[in-house]
């Protein structure tokens, strides 16, 4: 078995990260250690405690981290999603988990899903710290993403709150934020499918989490394409599970980056959309990572 701890550890700005550490139990030498965090706009709290204890019970120490302004972890202002900033803290969690002294620091992998999946792409590409990669249903081109199914009028309004934003926060208003999901078609929000709706509307602990991020959080994905990194990756060994049927992070946009990838590499395909693999597919998942993790740390 394994116990969890409660740990934060610094980065950059006087910041505190805050992280749930799990350590396997009854172990005399150092072990192999997995850093995970959390996907858009989510804490660890979204179902992800499931896939670290599943590492965990397979021998792996875990390091599940809150990106800066969510969840439990420290920063201002909440709720904005710098994958940049969120890139840079991650290496910082990286050599938290090498100075650990249950860790040997030559064998650390990254597990990342849906944004963070994203971030395990270039992460993978340009810290060789990390011995094996997993990108689950990862963002690959928000550019070509966000261009799917929305009008031309729908980005010219988005492109002006955007400069309305910027112009606001020039004069001292704080950044404008809008809903991450809502199930009504009159009420402006980021995600409307009825699986993102429950998942992110699944309970948490009171004060960790809103139903709200920042609009340039919008922006820096638009800007944002992890996918370009995927080539360099190698030597490192990379896993993509992708879903079948993902409208979040496109099917078709995943399977070309692997197409990309050099070896060693493999993918698993889970059947579903985007969040399947959080549940239903969670063992096809689960199993896929775990094999990797094993035969690569």
């Amino acid at each position: 078995m394994f116990r969890k701890a409660d740990v934060r550890f610094p980065v950059e700005g006087g910041v505190e990260l805050s992280a749930w550490l799990f350590i396997p139990e009854h172990q005399s030498t150092r072990l192999p250690a997995i850093t995970m965090a959390p996907g858009f706009a989510g804490t660890k709290y979204h179902t992800m405690e499931p896939m670290a204890e599943a590492f965990a019970k397979e021998g792996f120490v875990v390091l599940l981290h809150d990106h800066r302004v969510f969840g439990d972890s420290g920063g201002d202002p909440r709720q904005d999603v710098n994958p940049w900033q969120q890139i840079t803290d991650w290496r910082r969690a990286i050599s938290y988990l090498q100075d650990r002294p249950e860790v040997d620091e030559n064998r650390i992998g990254l597990w990342g899903s849906s944004y963070a999946g994203g971030h395990a792409l270039v992460l993978g590409a340009t810290d060789r710290r990390l011995k094996a990669v997993v990108s689950q249903v990862p963002f690959i081109d928000g550019y070509a993403a966000s261009r799917r199914g929305i009008s031309h009028e729908a980005v010219a309004n988005l492109e002006a709150r955007f400069a309305a934003d910027e112009r606001a926060q020039l004069r001292g208003a704080p950044p404008e934020t809008l809903p991450i999901v809502s199930d009504s078609t009159a009420k402006p929000s980021i995600y409307r499918a009825a699986d993102a709706v429950s998942f992110y509307l699944r309970p948490v602990p009171r004060g960790v989490w809103d139903n709200h991020v920042t609009v340039r959080s919008m922006r820096w994905a638009r800007m944002h394409s992890p996918g370009d990194y995927i080539d360099r990756v190698s030597p490192t060994p990379l896993l993509m599970i992708v879903a079948q049927r993902d409208d979040i992070t496109p099917t078709d946009l995943a399977l070309d980056a692997y197409d990309r990838a050099l070896e060693p590499k493999r993918l698993v395909t889970t059947k579903g959309g985007h969040f399947e693999p959080y549940l239903e597919e969670f063992e096809t998942a689960s199993s896929a990572a775990i094999d990797w993790f094993k035969a690569n740390l």
